[in-house]
């Protein structure tokens, strides 16, 4: 079979010049590859990631997405993925299985893409005499002589299919870069002029606003780059007029603008919570009044106490407050005086209270369970001490039915501390005297009712809580149940 074998069309098609320029244009390739004289490349192909290079770049032969799915359609012909275009490869598909795989295009739409495809340059026809598409075989079945649809110009423009794609994708990527542009130009222009307005500062705002107004018209969706640069340039030129006129209309002396000067962090020393604002008011510089005429009340995320709960416990925090403040000297609280007055505290252990290690692990799992945060926590113990803060807590835990936020009531008392005003030590002392004189952990003399007592938990044969009201160390409640407190 000679290499001008079926050149011209079948039928009524006449022979173009631009077909005959199409199947020089190939001759010529091949002889090149033939002889080596065009350095020797091998024509090859990835058939599949060449369409997708076509697809990007159809542009530039204008074809359309139903012309590329007809290529598409023909190159699943081809068994292999790759196309190789140092020689003839025929495709034969019956119109009816060509129309199946171009996704049921009909008759005559699929004959106007396959024109588009030829006059492309993108595949050869090679008509039978008949005008039909087969392939004549010799005795072992190999394809001697073949019509139809030949691929080969596809592979041999491999290299310009790519490049026109990469092309196409950096011209891409230029159109977004400059609509991002624009649109942030518009829309910081658009702000600034509306600050300048809203804020009446000097200015020729209304003419600012008319530039922009003339230039905020909608970007096409076809927008060419050189449109896109136009308006990107002129967005930019008004930018920079928008916000020199919104800075000669600050006032810039007050403003420090020298490197070289430290200016001081301006820092108020006032606590902005509500709570300890309204505790301080309260108690002002008379260390009686550290606890007093404090209503219970939801204050955002604090709830304050009601010294009206605490009347048992009361006297002793005012004693610890008064002689907080006098030049006594004064003394850690003992471990000894810590479990007697507060016996429900080492039952949170989890090996026993042997020293002061063991009572701050042990108010570390109190603080928990309370609900104060680790920042009170942290303050506390900053202001008294590692010690007096869990002797704190343990208290706390000791009148947690009676105070609502042990949390806010602990930032109360590390305040009276930091102010000197504040001794757990005297407090443990004013707690265990209530005790000893028959006053019972939820504040109330035995035999007395106690509104705010909680529900009633089983505790073992020999009780937590005695008909007297008073808890002793050697009473436990059962394992897993809640005591009160």
């Amino acid at each position: 079979m000679t290499e001008r074998f079926a050149t011209t069309p079948f039928g009524r098609r006449s022979l173009s010049h631009a077909l005959f320029t199409a199947q020089e244009r190939v001759r010529q390739a091949r002889k090149k590859l033939s002889t080596g004289s065009d350095g020797e490349k091998a024509l090859v192909a990835d058939k599949w990631r060449l369409l997708r290079s076509l697809t990007e770049a159809r542009g530039v032969w204008s074809l359309s997405d139903r012309t590329i799915t007809v290529l598409e359609a023909l190159l699943s012909f081809h068994p292999a993925s790759e196309i190789d275009g140092s020689k003839p490869l025929i495709v034969f598909p019956s119109n009816a299985e060509l129309s199946l795989r171009s996704r049921g295009m009909a008759p005559a739409t699929l004959r106007r893409h396959l024109a588009a495809l030829v006059e492309a340059g993108m595949i050869l026809r090679r008509d039978s005499p008949n005008g039909k598409r087969y392939a004549c075989r010799d005795t072992r079945g190999t394809i001697e002589t073949a019509f139809g649809f030949d691929l080969s110009p596809l592979a041999l423009r491999a290299g310009e299919i790519e490049a026109h794609a990469a092309q196409v994708r950096a011209q891409a990527r230029t159109l977004q870069r400059l609509r991002m542009e624009v649109t942030i130009h518009l829309r910081d222009i658009s702000k600034t002029v509306h600050a300048g307005l809203h804020e009446s500062r000097a200015g020729a705002w209304e003419k600012l606003a008319d530039r922009l107004e003339n230039l905020s018209g909608r970007l096409a969706r076809n927008a060419t780059i050189e449109e896109l640069t136009t308006r990107r340039n002129a967005l930019s030129m008004l930018r920079a007029d928008v916000e020199n006129a919104y800075l000669d209309s600050l006032d810039l002396s007050k403003i420090s603008a020298n490197e070289s000067e430290n200016e001081r962090h301006i820092q108020k020393s006032e606590s902005d919570s509500l709570f300890d604002n309204r505790v301080g008011k309260s108690a002002g510089e008379n260390p009686d009044d550290c606890f007093g005429n404090v209503t219970a009340k939801s204050m955002g995320d604090v709830a304050v106490v009601d010294d009206a709960s605490l009347e048992p416990l009361a006297g002793s925090l005012k004693t610890a407050c008064s002689q907080a403040g006098s030049s006594q000297p004064t003394t850690p609280p003992s471990l000894e005086k810590l479990l007697l007055a507060c016996p429900q505290f080492p039952l949170y252990a989890r090996n026993g209270i042997g020293d002061w290690r063991d009572v701050m692990q042990t108010a570390e799992l109190v603080r928990a369970m309370l609900g104060i945060s680790p920042d009170a926590w942290h303050r506390a113990r900053r202001a008294m001490g590692d010690s007096e803060a869990a002797t704190t807590i343990a208290m706390l835990l000791e009148k947690s039915a009676d105070i609502r936020s042990p949390g806010a009531y602990l930032r109360a008392l590390t305040d009276q501390a930091l102010k000197g005003r504040y001794l757990p030590s005297r407090m443990l002392e004013g707690l265990h005297g209530a005790r000893s004189t028959g006053v019972g952990a939820s504040g109330r003399q035995p035999g007395g009712r106690n509104p705010r007592a909680r529900a009633n938990v089983p505790y073992r044969e020999e009780g937590y809580c005695g008909p007297d009201g008073v808890a002793t160390l050697s009473q436990k409640p059962h394992r897993g149940l809640k005591h009160g407190g």
